[in-house]
């Protein structure tokens, strides 16, 4: 039986026999790093998030994932520096219109 080896690019599928289950990351130096430990790593996550040349989906998708991240972890005043850059975020979208 030949097994297929995992893809040099990513297809978003996970190869038939892999034993790849996570999302691996094709583009490491695109990623932007969360920290949520404290708050101000918080509030400096928030503040690289604001500042990076992304599309607003991706900004949202990254505060997203550090607000689950610090909600679920325990750490509730995090979760609420990256709910309310949500907010702001949405917010001035919306001005910009």
């Amino acid at each position: 039986m030949k097994v297929k080896k995992d893809p040099k690019v990513g297809t978003g599928k996970k190869p038939k026999g892999s034993g790849r289950r996570l999302y691996t990351d094709e583009n490491p130096k695109d990623t932007v790093s969360i920290k949520y430990a404290t708050v101000e790593d918080a509030r400096a996550t928030v503040k690289k998030v604001m500042n990076i040349n992304k599309p607003f989906a991706r900004k949202i998708q990254i505060l997203t994932v550090a607000e689950q991240r610090s909600k679920y972890g325990g750490k509730p005043k995090q979760a609420s520096i990256f709910k309310k850059a949500k907010e702001q975020l949405r917010k001035n979208r919306n001005k910009s219109k």
